[in-house]
């Protein structure tokens, strides 16, 4: 699909209308890329956190998106997204899938046009990097989402080649 790139690096440098987080059900920063995106965004961000309701302390559950200003970020928007654990959350290839969708819906219902994308779950949450880059490309390919530009920002060598093999199986790209 045309609407669906890659690129090997900073997340939060992406010049986009909306950057999603792979965050934890609190919003309240974490490690990794949600760490990254906190500390790129300034207080700001965390104060946009707090302000989207909590019950019994989530204020995202796995599988779903919330969104919020994105502070000092280039982006307009941040949208919170929080993926399974893998091994220890059931249904993970379905929770994972619905991270990606209920992202990039929230994405269009605020008129976005461009988001960039990390490997959700990929990191401390253990998902087999394979079987995630496939749902990751399986969703963002789905014409539903076909006027919305996707760019994953991958952290790492290993994870881009990953990413760019399942991207060519489903697409046909080079």
């Amino acid at each position: 699909m045309d609407n669906v790139s890659l690129r090997q690096g900073d997340i939060t440098r992406a010049e986009v209308d909306a950057i999603i987080n792979a965050a934890n059900p609190q919003m309240l920063g974490g490690g990794g890329v949600d760490g990254a995106i906190h500390q790129a965004a300034g207080p700001a961000l965390l104060t946009a956190c707090r302000e989207v309701p909590a019950i019994d302390g989530v204020r995202c559950p796995i599988g779903e998106a919330r969104i919020t200003a994105a502070g000092k970020l280039k982006a307009d928007y941040v949208i919170h997204t929080v993926g399974p654990r893998y091994g220890i959350d059931p249904q993970p290839q379905e929770l994972l899938a619905c991270a990606y969708r209920n992202s990039f819906q929230l994405a269009l219902e605020n008129h976005c046009t461009s988001v960039a994308v990390p490997a959700v779950s990929c990191g401390v949450y253990g998902y087999p990097l394979q079987e995630a880059a496939d749902i990751a490309v399986d969703v963002s390919c789905a014409p539903h989402f076909g006027a919305l530009n996707i760019c994953f920002y991958l952290f790492s060598d290993e994870l881009f080649q990953i990413f760019h093999a399942a991207l060519q199986r489903r697409t046909g790209m080079n």
